[in-house]
């Protein structure tokens, strides 16, 4: 594993998996946000993975950065309540243009926060 400053400055490189272990080793919080679903023109497919610290930062991407914000938020109250979320962004939904997922497709994400 790496270490945990390297992985603040070089999240391009990191797997959320080993980011998330050597965090949940440091005493923080995590949340996993994962792409579960795509239809039509999707900026990741599914598999894709983000792992959300509880200071903010994170590792991965669900989105190509279009959604990472609006997920990042989710996994921070998933930390706080304890509770899954299922998000769902796409061109119809006015959130989806809020956060920039303007690419044609629709993206469902599943935010779970690690016990």
């Amino acid at each position: 594993m790496r270490d945990t400053r390297e992985m603040q400055t070089d999240t391009a490189t990191l797997d959320p998996l080993d980011a998330a272990a050597s965090w949940l080793g440091s005493g923080h919080k995590v949340a996993f946000g994962t792409v579960i679903k795509t239809w039509g023109s999707a900026p990741r497919q599914a598999g894709s993975q983000i792992a959300v610290r509880d200071d903010g930062a994170f590792v991965g991407s669900v989105s190509g950065g279009c959604i990472e914000g609006a997920v990042i938020e989710e996994a921070l109250h998933a930390m706080k309540d304890g509770k899954v979320r299922t998000l769902e962004f796409g061109v119809s939904d006015e959130t989806a243009w809020s956060v920039g997922l303007a690419c044609g497709g629709r993206i469902e994400i599943f935010v779970e926060p690690v016990q």
